[in-house]
């Protein structure tokens, strides 16, 4: 097998297993507590604390077609239209059908809805659903309360876990299959420094790329770790151009940089209105749905009107639910905006969009499979064919939940083999960048080149900053930085670089505008030459090899 590796040292530790599963979010953990319960050796990796994933920073909730009058086949119906005709339909029709028994084992194990008078589950809107069919939790904090349930969960059930571990590369034997991965353990103890755990079955969790920008909605541990290590395996992405940037997050300035506050999708699903500073509703006329219009269509109004009036956010405006309805459905959201000076109860919220989700990733079949046998992916890491060129509010969770059993029924099917003994890479290494200023160079090019925004020209320069980047890298490569031991910051920096180059080489091949892919010099949609999907690969020089597909199909071989 063929592929591309991390400058670290050799593994002093190992640890054994079935199944090594790499993240905490609710794809991850549901992986782990149903691989134990079918009686497999699971470890957890996790970058962070068990709780620390992009999962417990869900506000909105998750879809699924569970009130009355609702169907699996409207969700889907809601889900296509959103995906702008890059949807699978099979995967859709997969998550919308599997989609409401899922949520009611999430239930069974220990999450707790909020519910009606009547003791229904409460279900809302969001943007680009039809019908109310988003369960939420504390009002708005369903993230923290799927984490908690899932986390007390593989507590209870005595789940090994590895926390503070950054996942370097995958492993593999000679026959080119996993083998397991190596890790770097940011502790103290027998588990610390660069290890690694064995194990013919890798379930990739590991969340999304959003710190590839200078503002998201991401906290701090998504850095592209899973779709990096991917591409140094040799494993194919797709639809990496399409990063979907949430209309509504609290504006604190031009320059504020790093993780910024989200103002849910359910907040205008509830009945509030986007206003400029004259408080016109400008996305009235612009969509059927007006604010609940799918979130491309929001994002591009949001930032017309910005250019329009030459401002730097515009304003949502929920004066009108009252100081009761503020504190009873939107607690976390409302302390938020308290804590940066604004008060959602007596003044409009100034908002602009950020990063928010990677509706692209590594590419897996309708079992969560990749292109490397034995390597999996499940949540925002992977694309499955569910998003399409822009994600449904709310599916993404659902789409952790039941992708991440389906690849918990592949492997038990297949029976647990012997672990291959991990050969060594005879492939090129990557040189970890320096973190000092490198990690924010990426992200303002990246936000300046490749944003909500783009065109040839700015996808141009990113590009070449992105490159120039690299070759600095390669020319610092010298001997005494082989020898020393780089730091985690280092090694996420050279991951933000791979996914970036990669995501930016996507943009400028799609010339067209599709769901959050927005080039102003192709503003038109063309379904005649690009309803298709961009598959990417690594050389062995480290350069994306892109080829198009109509079709999301893995090969047969897989």
């Amino acid at each position: 097998m063929t592929g591309i590796r991390l400058h670290a040292p050799e593994p002093g530790w190992a640890i054994d297993a079935d199944v090594v599963v790499v993240g905490s979010g609710v794809a991850g953990l549901t992986a782990a507590l149903r691989c134990t319960a079918a009686g497999l050796r699971t470890v957890v990796v996790t970058k962070a604390r068990l709780d620390d994933g992009s999962t417990r920073w869900a506000q909105g909730g998750i879809a699924a077609a569970l009130g009355e009058g609702d169907t699996p086949e409207q969700h889907l119906d809601d889900t296509l239209v959103a995906g702008a005709g890059l949807c699978d339909e099979r995967a859709v029709r997969t998550l919308v059908t599997e989609g409401p028994d899922a949520v009611r084992r999430l239930i069974e194990t220990g999450a707790d809805f909020d519910k009606t008078s009547e003791g229904e589950i409460a279900l809302t809107r969001e943007g680009g659903h039809h019908r109310r069919r988003i369960a939420h939790a504390g009002g708005d904090a369903t993230g923290a309360e799927i984490s908690r349930a899932l986390v007390e969960a593989i507590r209870d059930r005595g789940v090994r876990t590895v926390e503070h571990a950054l996942v370097l590369d995958l492993l593999t034997d000679a026959e080119g299959r996993t083998a397991g991965v190596t890790l770097h353990v940011m502790g103290e103890g027998r588990h610390d420094g660069v290890g690694a755990v064995h194990a013919p079955a890798v379930v990739l969790a590991t969340g999304g790329m959003g710190q590839v920008f200078s503002a998201t909605t991401n906290p701090a541990v998504s850095t592209g770790d899973g779709v990096a290590l991917a591409l140094r395996a040799g494993a194919e992405v797709s639809d990496l151009e399409f990063v979907q940037f949430h209309p509504t997050v609290l504006f604190l300035g031009a320059g504020a940089e790093g993780q910024q506050p989200l103002v849910s999708e359910a907040v205008r699903g509830e009945g509030a209105h986007l206003v400029d500073a004259d408080g016109v509703r400008f996305m009235l006329g612009q969509h059927e749905l007006a604010e609940l219009a799918p979130r491309d269509v929001v994002a591009k109004a949001i930032t017309r009107r910005m250019q329009e009036h030459g401002t730097e956010h515009m304003y949502l405006d929920a004066r009108h639910f009252g100081a009761r309805m503020w504190e009873r459905r939107f607690p976390t959201i409302l302390a938020a905006c308290r804590a940066h000076g604004i008060d959602p109860v007596t003044e409009p919220i100034p908002v602009a969009p950020a990063a928010h989700y990677a509706s692209g990733g590594v590419r897996t079949d309708l079992r969560g499979r990749t292109t490397v046998p034995g390597l999996y992916a499940c949540g925002e890491v992977a694309c499955t064919g569910v998003h399409g060129a822009n994600r449904l509010a709310s599916n993404s969770l659902l789409e952790g939940l039941v992708f991440a059993e389906r690849i918990v029924e592949d492997i038990v099917a297949a029976a647990p083999r012997a672990v291959g003994a991990p050969v060594p890479h005879p492939v090129p290494v990557v040189l970890p960048l320096p973190a000092t200023d490198a990690r924010t160079r990426i992200q303002r090019i990246m936000t300046n080149g490749a944003g909500v925004l783009r065109s040839e020209a700015s996808l141009r320069g990113a590009a070449d900053a992105l490159d120039a980047l690299h070759e600095e890298a390669v020319a610092g490569g010298t001997d005494d930085s082989k020898a020393a031991e780089p730091g985690v910051d280092s090694w996420e920096t050279t991951n933000l670089l791979c996914v970036a180059r990669v995501l930016v080489a996507a943009a400028r091949r799609r010339e067209e505008t599709r769901g959050c892919h927005w080039r102003e010099d192709r503003p038109d949609r063309d379904d005649a030459h690009w309803r298709r999907h961009l598959v990417v690969r690594l050389t062995p020089e480290r350069t994306p090899d892109i080829r198009t597909t109509a079709a999301h199909d893995l090969p047969p071989t897989v």
